[in-house]
């Protein structure tokens, strides 16, 4: 058989099979200058052999008369040219191979130059390990032109690589269709599936109407169920991100680690922002977390929300955000003044009712933040009425005053947190990956990696507390204890309330272990506002301070600090140490709702040696590529070795299949075709309004619009005003349809993929001693 790459077509030229000599041709082809396809090809009826094929350039022949008889608005330019060029195959049955018969070399128009030949399409294909390299980049959110250029790089520019970023598109095209293959819902289903393969702990549930339609779907992994175990005493909740162009809201329940960074208990994906909906989901949110309840609950002023979470949530605090309470504030409290005066005389005391209107969420935001007697803040809400034109909101309000006031919240447990702005940063950092109309499984992907860059940054502050030694101002053995039990975030707080305390004046009240501490700046000034009342233990070593600051934050304020030194405690009692915020707060087994203990990832092991195997094989393949014998000795030794690979993993696979498996949770016996309930599934689909060219401007920017205004003209025109009173229209919602009954769907299933030959080896290689999944392709 004549070399690939030096041989030239020419009669008695043999070949063991057609596809040999195609793969000839086309390497002729693309040496020569020219693109090639195939003519012909017999088959015997007797056995199925190809008994002759002729293989031609694709200048061959002339384009059909009847495609240009009528008239096209794009004209496609003609690429025939009658080229005689062809080579001629004919099966020998005797000798079992096929020979060149006929061979004709000459071209009748101009040939392609070496460095345009790659983009011929018979020179463009992406083999199984470019197809990897491809979908790894997808997957990681590198778009295809940085990508490609990458690629191009790798192989010293794009004469060495064999498709163009066209193919690189037209490929995530077909593999966005490939995963689509069962409609939306089906491949999401699919999607988790593969999911519960890798980490039977991953959880999700879904909710179906009365038609059998998904409405709700909730998911959590195994390192949302690990954390929220760890750190989910206090949680934030909203759904104010729209994820499709099927509008429905998304919402994720987020938490604060032992470093203070966000972390993920569960996310959703909702129909609906229905009663019953959020109902569902809280209760799905508990039972895949082992029905342990928050002590505090953070949501925005949803009417809905807020029926559904006493009903779920009874032994938690429900709490408001203050973030969205202000903006409301902003829209709705306007003063008498302002409200009462004509068109002409708007203009001229405009800056006197925008100063009144800054004062009232001044008294309203004092309200919020400010007061901690209840006395005192009755009174200055009730001032706060007067100045107020329209007392609606201000006075639905203060129907949930236990929710947002300071006063009525000196006793919450809340780590500091006052709003959902943890779901906000996080909203605001998913936007940055996903667009509007994302399939579901590329937005579950996406968020994925969304997921993955928040733990990244866990991780690093992991690694930051163990590398850098804590600043300490002063060392007591109390600071050196503190030091090493909290994370550098917790200590610094803790530091601070500490040095507060050395600059503090306590004095025993009525001798019954009582203390007034009063808390002055490091200068030594005291100020009759920071007295507190503290009631001590000696021997239980425990106090209680009127602030509640521990109550709240779980660190211990400066006035309980001043008297466990009065009372020569030296070190931190270890019940004033709380574990959610010590370096060891992750320690334990953590269980997940059918009783095993969750595994963060299973196949880390597994990664690890991939890795390991990567980089031997890689510096292996960087020093044999000089040379054309070794990298045919190492070609040779991995075709040898392969075979060996695949047969040593069927008998592991095979011993593992033998044993009974006790593990039902994870898969549906009555399951019998997945492909046919993956087809059967769908997604409740919501009637949607069309959207218009423009940008809906939110109320926000229609009064910063309105007071740009204001400053060119002091006057509105009435027309003016009746156009801004037509914008300032309350945009329709969209109303969803009630589900009459709703039932709820859970799946599981395991998953093997295979990569190519080079990635397969490895990976296999590297899983050979990690756990064995059952094979199930789809």
């Amino acid at each position: 058989m004549a070399e690939f790459n030096k041989g030239t077509p020419q009669v008695g030229l043999r070949f063991k099979t057609p596809d040999e000599a195609w793969q000839f041709w086309v390497t002729y082809g693309g040496y020569t200058g020219f693109d090639v396809r195939k003519r012909y090809s017999n088959v015997s009826s007797f056995d199925g052999k190809v008994t002759s094929c002729r293989y031609v350039c694709s200048n061959e022949g002339h384009r059909r008369k009847g495609q240009t008889d009528h008239v096209t608005k794009c004209f496609r330019a003609e690429t025939r040219t009658g080229c005689k060029s062809r080579m001629t195959l004919t099966l020998d049955r005797g000798a079992g191979n096929y020979e060149v018969t006929d061979v004709v070399l000459e071209h009748n128009h101009i040939l392609h130059l070496p460095e345009t030949r790659h983009l011929m399409a018979s020179q463009r294909k992406i083999s199984e390990m470019q197809a990897f390299d491809i979908e790894t980049a997808d997957d990681s959110g590198i778009r295809p032109k940085a990508a490609h250029e990458l690629a191009c790089r790798q192989v010293g520019g794009p004469l060495n690589l064999t498709y163009t970023c066209r193919d690189r598109k037209n490929y995530l095209q077909s593999k966005r269709q490939r995963e689509l293959a069962f409609g939306q819902a089906g491949s999401m289903l699919k999607y988790f599936h593969e999911k519960i393969s890798e980490n039977p702990s991953f959880q999700y549930a879904l909710q179906v109407d009365c038609e059998e339609r998904i409405t709700n779907i909730f998911w959590a992994d195994a390192k949302m169920i690990i954390d929220y175990a760890h750190f989910g005493d206090v949680v934030t909740f909203d759904t104010t991100f729209g994820t499709n162009k099927e509008y429905r809201p998304f919402g994720v329940f987020l938490g604060m680690n032992q470093f203070r960074e966000t972390t993920i208990f569960g996310a959703v994906i909702l129909f609906d922002e229905t009663e019953d909906s959020f109902t569902w989901l809280f209760e799905t949110f508990l039972a895949a977390h082992n029905g342990r309840q928050p002590r505090t609950i953070f949501t925005d002023q949803d009417a809905a929300m807020g029926k559904a979470i006493p009903k779920v949530f009874t032994e938690s605090y429900h709490g408001l955000c203050t973030f969205h309470i202000m903006q409301n504030a902003v829209k709705h409290l306007c003063s008498v003044k302002g409200q009462g005066n004509d068109e002409g005389e708007e203009g001229e005391d405009r800056d006197e009712d925008e100063d009144e209107e800054s004062h009232i969420l001044s008294d309203f935001s004092a309200c919020m933040y400010g007061y901690e007697d209840k006395t005192k803040f009755e009174e200055t809400f009730d001032i706060l009425r007067s100045k107020v034109h329209k007392q609606i909101w201000l006075d639905s309000i203060y129907k949930v005053k236990e929710k947002w006031a300071e006063c009525y919240m000196r006793d919450v447990f809340s780590l500091g947190v006052r709003s959902t702005q943890l779901s906000e940063s996080f909203n605001n950092s998913l936007k940055n990956h996903l667009k509007s109309d994302f399939d579901i499984v590329r937005f579950l992907k996406h968020f994925e990696r969304t997921v993955e860059d928040a733990r990244a940054r866990e991780l690093e502050a992991e690694f930051e507390a163990r590398k850098k030694i804590p600043r300490r101002q002063m060392c007591t053995p109390m600071l050196v204890q503190a030091s090493t039990a909290y994370t550098p975030a917790i200590f610094e707080a803790f530091q601070c309330e500490y040095e507060r305390s050395m600059a503090a004046f306590a004095r025993v009240l009525n001798g019954d272990n009582k203390y007034v501490v009063a808390v002055g700046n490091l200068s030594g000034e005291l100020s009759f506002e920071d007295e507190r009342i503290v009631t001590a233990d000696p021997l239980n070593q425990t106090i209680y301070c009127s602030c509640q600051m521990f109550d709240r934050t779980g660190i211990l304020c400066a006035h309980g600090l001043k008297v466990l030194d009065l009372m020569n405690i030296k070190l931190l009692p270890t019940h004033y140490v709380l574990k959610r915020w010590t370096r060891e707060a992750r320690t334990g087994s953590i269980q997940d709702s059918q009783g095993r203990n969750v595994v963060e990832n299973p196949k880390l092991e597994a990664q690890l040696r991939l890795r390991f195997l990567s980089h031997k094989f890689v510096n292996m393949a960087s020093k044999a590529a000089s040379c054309p014998e070794t990298c045919l000795m190492i070609d040779n030794a991995l075709d040898h070795l392969g075979p060996q690979v695949e047969d040593k993993l069927n008998a592991s696979t095979g011993a593992v299949n033998e044993k009974p498996c006790n593990d039902q949770e994870n898969t549906d016996p009555n399951m019998q075709g997945k492909d046919d309930l993956f087809s059967a599934a769908q997604l409740k689909k919501k009637e949607v309004q069309p959207k218009g060219s423009k940008r809906k401007k939110s109320w926000i920017d229609k009064l910063r619009k309105g007071k740009r205004k204001a400053t060119k003209s002091a006057v509105p025109s009435k027309k003016g005003a009746k156009q801004q009173k037509k914008k300032d229209g309350a945009h329709p919602h969209v109303q969803a349809e009630d589900d009459s009954s709703n039932k709820e769907t859970n799946f599981g299933m395991h998953e093997y993929s295979a990569i190519g030959t080079f990635t397969r080896l490895l990976t296999s290689a590297a899983c050979d001693e990690g756990n064995i999944y059952d094979e199930d392709l789809f």
